[in-house]
């Protein structure tokens, strides 16, 4: 019966004659994948090349740089070692000044960005009513173009036909120059405090990742919304705010066209204008390039501020291990 079963499934073409199968002839692969070495160098040669060309080769031009007294035009310049960073160790008190300026206006623009967006996507994550405007609302100024946003303050804190100086008016203050020392310094906060809605978004996508049972249990525990945002919601998310403040930090620290477009001055190269409280340090950098011509040491001020912000985006690194809880392994 076997046999002649065999004999039927060969006659069909289904079986072929003897025991079994045979093995099929493994086709022959292609080319790009016999030499698969290769063509992972020829995918990623266009982001190579293009961070030799655009990213590294700049950097090293610019260290170079900053060991001359380079002027940006001149062909008379020459090899002066670690003049220039000695100069600013030593001698520039208003170059400390603008970085302790820069780093204090970082501590507090960042912990209140952060809260503050926080607070709105923990807003706009309930059951209320227009929720959708409202987000859209409170996004829309991040999408304001900086120069948008700074002519927009530039006029409200006007001193004598803005808003703010109006309302200020109410309460019996008048005639106050808001955009000069030292004022200046707070207008810039406020101004970029206006746009909370990036880390609101990014907030609110981290919310709305959190189960819902987990606040019904803690509810249903007994513990109070308050204690529920810091012991349960927090560490949920922290790697999010995590990243919110080292991004933030860096954002912070390299902020320049802000103050220079907020100074009362018709023109961006006039920043020799801009208020002392609001010249952080990238702007003493873009006055010692376009205003003293003195690329060399405005290359080793840069240098420094890029080891300023390594030390401390490795400081944030390290203490992230105590605050920032991840749902995956450590590892």
């Amino acid at each position: 019966m076997m046999s002649r079963f065999r004999r039927l499934v060969t006659a069909a073409g289904h079986l072929p004659r003897g025991r079994g199968r045979p093995p099929q002839a493994a086709k022959a692969p292609r080319r790009w994948q016999r030499r698969q070495g290769r063509t992972f160098y020829v995918f990623v040669a266009p982001w190579v090349i293009g961070f030799v060309i655009l990213t590294l080769a700049p950097i090293i031009y610019a260290f170079g740089v900053s060991l001359t007294n380079y002027d940006g035009s001149s062909s008379f310049w020459r090899f002066i070692g670690f003049r220039n960073y000695v100069e600013f160790f030593t001698k520039d008190s208003a170059g400390w000044a603008s970085l302790l300026r820069t780093l204090g206006y970082a501590a507090i623009v960042v912990p209140l960005s952060v809260v503050g967006g926080l607070a709105l996507a923990l807003l706009v994550n309930q059951r209320i009513r227009a929720r959708g405007a409202l987000r859209a609302l409170f996004f829309l100024p991040s999408v304001v173009p900086v120069v948008a946003t700074a002519i927009t303050f530039r006029l409200i804190f006007n001193r004598d036909a803005g808003l703010f100086s109006g309302f200020m008016g109410l309460f019996g203050v008048h005639d106050v120059t808001w955009l000069s020392d030292p004022w200046a310094f707070y207008a810039l906060i406020v101004m970029t405090l206006w746009g909370l809605g990036g880390g609101m978004i990014i907030s609110l996508a981290a919310l709305q990742d959190v189960p819902s049972e987990l606040e019904e249990a803690a509810r249903l525990d007994g513990a109070s919304r308050w204690r529920y945002i810091r012991s349960i919601l927090v560490p949920l998310i922290s790697p999010v705010l995590y990243f919110q403040v080292v991004t933030g930090i860096i954002a912070a620290l390299q902020m320049l066209v802000q103050p220079l477009l907020l100074a009362e001055t018709n023109r961006i190269a006039s920043s020799a204008q801009v208020p002392t409280s609001s010249t952080l340090f990238m702007v003493k950098v873009y006055n010692e390039f376009f205003i003293s011509n003195r690329f060399g040491y405005g290359s080793a001020m840069l240098w420094i501020f890029f080891l300023v912000i390594l030390i401390l985006t490795l400081l944030l690194q390290r203490l992230s291990r105590r605050f920032v809880f991840y749902q995956v392994g450590g590892d």
